[in-house]
């Protein structure tokens, strides 16, 4: 009877863990986006983005198919640097929360199942909201104005104007 009591109390101290751990989980998964359907891929350039993002591409161009599509999934306060595309870009939200902004626009708030077309040659950016995680498909058609014209970061006082 007294090995059944420790036994017990030694289950109850594990399933006391495993819920600990289970429910900590949980929490951080609020703050990121869900496991994606799409692996996170290699990790983009910190000359052109603020934060931590990865880039895995769906759809490499080539000489038939001329409209590249990449998954890109951006850490909590990640976003790219101002740019253009000089075939416009279209981006379909898939998990998480995210921004998107055109120059001498509001930002706008992206939510699982929104996509925008930004016009070609337009500055614009995108990433993550400050505190969740953002996957996006981005489709960036290859253009003879170029793919995409990296500009300047985007400023702290930039990012947070939700207003």
């Amino acid at each position: 009877m007294q090995r059944s009591k420790g036994l017990n109390r030694l289950l109850l101290a594990f399933l006391l863990t495993l819920t600990h751990i289970f429910v900590s989980a949980q929490v951080k998964d609020a703050r990121s986006p869900s496991t994606s359907i799409f692996p996170k891929g290699q990790l983009a350039p910190a000359s052109n983005f603020t934060g931590k993002a990865w880039v895995h591409p769906l759809i490499p161009a080539d000489s038939v198919f001329n409209i590249p599509v990449s998954s890109v999934t951006f850490e909590p306060g990640a976003r790219t640097y101002w740019h253009s595309h000089g075939g416009g870009q279209g981006i379909i939200a898939i998990d998480g929360v995210g921004y998107y902004q055109e120059k001498g626009k509001p930002i706008q708030v992206l939510r699982k199942g929104d996509a925008v077309k930004c016009p070609p040659g337009t500055p614009h950016w995108h990433g993550a909201s400050p505190e969740t995680g953002f996957v996006q498909m981005a489709v960036t058609p290859n253009h003879a104005n170029g793919r995409v014209k990296w500009l300047q970061p985007v400023t702290a006082a930039e990012y947070t104007n939700t207003k």
